[in-house]
Formats: structure tokens, C-alpha cells, sequence
């Protein structure tokens, strides 16, 4: 029977009436019957927002009109839950790969399905990524930590549990150090992490689609269980942040970390890292924290500045109308089109998951050598790298972009490995390299330039053997097609006159050639040196040396007159 019902399983997806709906109270569950409708679950929600606030209906316009003046007599306290998704080759509990845009239902078995009798086993890569990650983030790690059962209700957790841990995280009591983008003012902040745990995903909701089921039955549900199981790492962090800028920064710390640890792609897009965060308001000189509201569906680091800043100023608004007890506890969904948080749920109590240790896994026992190991594999993290970058030198600017990516450090760190000087390397990633990959759309993995090759054109520029304009020239064929600066250059007889007396002809010519022009300059129009300039770097194409053309335009120039 159970056989059957997985291979009926994975060729099509696993369909449930949304009409059908449970209801846990007083520890019994109910189930009720909704007639069907073409009322959307968006529509539904924004139904139950009304019908809770009716009196505070506040467009974002009318919100910013004073709020300002009204937001700086109380405080936000904003903490985050950022749910990682590991890059191991099988899920957490069961030998199923996930690849992420797979058919629904092709990668699950079993113990994704939760059958009885089907038992899981952990993935080891979990724990060594779990340590990894503790130890990045300074945590004080737990030698013997379990794993426990999370109840709760959902259609797309065919367990009706959820496997992780519960008071014995396997890292806590840590904290990350960031810099702040230059343009919000700056800065270096530490915010504490609380807890690291593991644990596994559940599937996922198909809402909507143009599938043969959903084209001809549309008032059912698709569920995809291939995400079922998943390893995930939760962070939660301390409530150290005050404001939307504060909590992004932190979430792209926290995918600059995964990243540098090649735990996790950290992709947003695909669900890799998902960040909720808990915001909450007090006046300020209260220590006593308010209300905090959860948001979900925060898909970029955009959006979550953005939610947090709205959520601050709907709560500061209601404080401001006498109306603060009427913020719950509850969760929210962020609206990008609307650009406001709507009511999803109430958010439930610790009490309503039932927690229990999970009777079908062992402890887990680390050994010290076992974590000594994973400490001394480390690689260099975002913060040693950025102040490896800021003692060279650099300003916090070009320390930021840098350190931001990975794979830009790597490229980096190679060029200057090969003798390129640190600034003039900065600049050429940062200037034209850069622009590259964003009007193509493409990473620096993508390009064809390897660093030697870069520290080899700088080089040639700074030694005098090409031009910058020249160099400028060959990075995009070499950022296009490859090759090497050298065969570039033999190959276009692109070698910079540098002989004065080859200048001087060419420069000679040039004003020969315009009487009006060097009238001008005698009349005292200085600036149309630069005219002369460009006819003399015209006729060599590009080869003249500029500082030695403009030193012998310049006698020349001024002997003439």
C-alpha cells in the first residue's frame, strides 16, 4: 500500500481541498467545511486587517505626514530568525539530493513523506556545517546537544512534526561585528547571536501555477515535497537592532558568512536564506520591551529595511492614537506591491509546539578534535578580510565592495598576489570590471580575465608600455575573449612611443596644421592645450606617452609664444 501510494506520489503532486480547514482549541482538533469562492488568501487577509483595525486604515502617504516627529519618542528593538539552507548533497534525515527547481515530487521518499515506520538518519555534513557556522559567529558551542520533535499542523509537513532542537541548541551565545555602508552614515556595529540550532524544512504550498491539475481543478491545492527534509540552520539573533538599515546589513553579514564558509549559496531568490524579523517599539528610558510582531516574506535585504520601517511607524502610529494595546503578538506578511505588512496569524505560544526530544535520533557528541579540526579549515571570514583590506590602506568604501563578494576578494587577493599595486587594482575592479559585469549581467567567474593578466596590464600602464587609454582597450578583450596582455600587444603593435624625438615630429606636425587654434593659445587661451593634446594622441593612435607628449607640447607651446 505504501509502495503505491509513493509511486502515485511522484508523478503527480499531492492535492488537498483548501475548504478543509483545522483548527486546534483546548487541545482538541476541529475540522471545518468553507464553501468555495474566488476570494483570493491575499484578499482574505487584507478582509481580517479590516475587520481588526477598521479606525487605522493609514495610506503610506498619510503615515510619513508627522510620523517623523512622533517616531523619535520611541525606540525599535528588532531581532531576526534567518533560516539557512545547507548545500549538503542529500537531505538532512533521509539519501534524497535536492536541486531546487525540480519537478514536484521527484526527490522524496518515505522518510520525506513521513510513512510509518520509515526512520531517519542523519546526514553528518549537517553537524560539520553547524559547527562551521558556530564557530564563525563566535558561539560557545554544545559537546552534547539532541535533537527534538516541534508539533504542529500544516499541509505541507506530512509528519505533523518537525525535527529540531529545542532547549539544547548545538551553538549559542555568539555575536558577528559589521561595517555599515558608508552612504548610512557608517560605522562598526556587533549584534549578538543567540542561538545556532539545525533542523529540517517542510515542504511547499503550490498557491498557484499553470499545471494540468491547477488549469482543470482550481479550487484544489498542489503540495511539492521535495524541500521536504532539507537541513536548515536557524540563527536567531540578540535584539540588538534599531532601525531597517541596522537588521539588512545584518541579514547580508549573515549571507557574506554562509557564503565564505561554502555552506550555503545563500540565494534569497530561491529561498536559500530567509530572514523573519521580529520587530517591536517602546518609548524611550522604557526597559521594559512592547509587543513584538513577526514579518514574513522578506525576499531581499530591500525588503526587509523597507518592512521594518513601515512596521516601526504603523506601531509608533498606533501608540500615537491611543490604540497600542491593540498590537498583538502575531505574525505579518510584508506586501511588496502595496508596500505595507498585513495580518497572516497569531503567533503561536512555545506551549502549542509540544516540544519532546526525538526518540528516533541520538544525541549528538562532539569531540574536541573533531571541532579543533573544523576550526583550524576555517577560511579568512568577511570581517578578518575587511580589516586585512582597511590596514592596507584602502578607504571603507572600496573595503566594502570588495569583501562583499567572495569571489571579487578571491580575485582580488590573487591579482595583488601577483605584484599589482593594491590601489591601482581596486580601482580597475571597481571601475571598469565592475561596470562590466553589471551591464552584462554576469559574476567575475564568469569572465575571461584572470588575475595574473590583470596585475600584468597594470603593470605594463604603470612601466609605460601602454597608455591607459590603450589598457583600457585590451582589458575588454580580455574581460571578452581571454588571452594574454603581452600577445595583445605584439599582436596590435600597441607598444607606447616613448622616444622624444618621435613625440616631438608628431607634435610639431599638430600645430603646423593649426595656425588658428595656436593663435588662440598665443592670444592667452590657455585650455585648447588639450585640443592639441588629443590631435597629437590621435596621430599616434593612441601610443604617445601623455607625459611626455604634454611636457614637449608644453615647451613647444611656450617657445612659440
Amino acid at each position: 500500500m505504501a509502495s503505491t501510494l509513493f509511486r502515485n506520489i511522484q508523478t503527480h503532486p499531492i492535492l488537498l481541498y483548501p475548504s478543509v480547514l483545522f483548527r486546534r482549541k483546548n487541545g482538541a482538533l476541529y475540522c471545518t467545511m468553507k464553501s468555495s469562492s474566488s476570494s483570493t488568501t491575499q484578499t482574505q487577509t487584507a478582509t481580517q486587517e479590516k475587520q481588526q483595525n477598521p479606525q487605522t486604515k493609514v495610506s503610506p502617504q498619510t503615515q510619513t505626514k508627522g510620523i517623523d516627529k512622533r517616531i523619535k519618542d520611541y525606540e525599535a528593538i528588532i531581532g531576526i530568525e534567518t533560516h539557512v539552507q545547507l548545500s549538503t548533497l542529500t537531505k538532512a534525515f533521509c539519501g534524497c539530493p535536492y536541486n531546487y527547481g525540480a519537478q514536484p515530487n521527484t526527490s522524496i521518499c518515505p522518510v520525506c513523506m513521513g510513512l510509518p515506520g520509515a526512520l531517519p538518519v542523519l546526514n553528518s555534513k549537517v553537524i560539520e556545517f553547524a559547527v562551521k557556522l558556530g564557530l564563525a559567529l563566535n558561539c560557545k558551542l554544545s559537546f552534547n546537544s539532541k535533537f527534538d520533535r516541534k508539533q504542529y499542523f500544516y499541509p505541507d509537513l506530512p509528519k505533523g512534526y518537525q525535527i529540531s532542537q529545542f532547549d539544547i541548541p548545538i551553538a549559542s551565545n555568539g555575536y558577528v561585528d559589521l561595517d555599515l555602508p558608508v552612504e548610512f552614515g557608517g560605522g562598526h556595529r556587533r549584534f549578538g547571536i543567540t542561538r545556532v540550532h539545525m533542523e529540517e524544512d517542510a515542504g511547499k504550498l503550490l498557491h498557484s501555477g499553470n499545471g494540468r491539475y491547477l488549469a482543470t481543478l482550481s479550487h484544489l491545492l498542489q503540495v511539492d515535497l521535495n524541500r521536504a527534509g532539507v537541513p536548515l540552520l536557524e540563527i536567531v539573533s540578540e535584539p540588538d537592532m534599531r532601525n531597517g538599515i541596522e537588521a539588512a546589513e545584518y541579514a547580508a553579514e549573515m549571507q557574506r558568512v554562509v557564503r565564505y564558509l561554502g555552506i550555503s549559496n545563500g540565494n534569497m531568490q530561491e529561498g536559500s536564506l530567509r530572514c523573519d524579523v521580529n520587530v517591536s517599539i517602546r518609548p524611550i528610558g522604557q526597559s521594559e520591551f512592547g509587543t513584538k510582531v513577526e514579518i514574513k516574506n522578506l525576499n531581499s535585504f530591500s525588503s526587509v529595511n523597507r518592512a521594518i520601517d513601515f512596521e516601526i511607524s504603523r506601531q509608533v502610529l498606533l501608540h500615537s492614537q491611543g490604540q497600542g494595546n491593540s498590537i498583538v503578538q502575531e505574525t505579518r506578511l510584508w506586501e511588496e506591491g502595496a508596500q505595507k505588512t498585513v495580518t497572516m496569524r497569531k503567533k503561536e505560544g512555545l506551549s502549542d509546539y509540544r516540544y519532546f526530544p526525538e526518540p528516533d535520533l541520538p544525541e549528538v557528541i562532539l569531540k574536541k578534535e573533531y571541532v579543533n579540526s573544523i576550526q583550524n579549515s576555517l577560511p579568512e571570514l568577511p570581517e578578518m578580510k575587511r580589516r586585512r583590506y582597511e590596514n592596507m590602506g584602502l578607504s571603507m568604501q572600496d573595503v566594502l565592495f570588495l569583501a562583499n563578494d567572495i569571489n571579487v576578494a578571491k580575485f582580488f587577493d590573487a591579482t595583488i598576489a601577483k605584484g599589482a599595486d593594491v590601489k591601482l587594482a581596486t580601482n580597475w575592479i571597481m571601475g571598469d570590471i565592475a561596470a562590466y559585469m553589471k551591464n552584462e549581467k554576469v559574476s567575475i567567474n564568469d569572465i575571461k580575465l584572470i588575475p595574473r593578466e590583470l596585475a600584468e596590464l597594470i603593470a605594463s600602464i604603470k612601466g609605460g608600455t601602454i597608455s591607459g587609454k590603450i589598457g583600457k582597450e585590451i582589458l575588454f578583450e580580455l574581460i571578452e575573449k581571454g588571452g594574454t596582455v603581452k600577445g595583445l600587444i605584439e599582436e596590435k603593435d600597441l607598444v607606447q612611443a616613448i622616444d622624444p624625438a618621435e613625440i616631438e615630429k608628431m607634435v610639431d606636425k599638430v600645430l603646423s596644421e593649426n595656425p588658428n587654434q595656436l593663435e588662440q593659445y598665443r592670444a592667452g587661451k590657455t585650455k585648447i592645450q588639450g585640443y592639441f593634446a588629443g590631435q597629437v594622441m590621435k596621430l599616434s593612435k593612441g601610443k604617445a606617452n601623455p607625459g611626455l607628449l604634454n611636457k614637449i607640447l608644453q615647451q613647444k607651446l611656450n617657445a612659440s609664444s
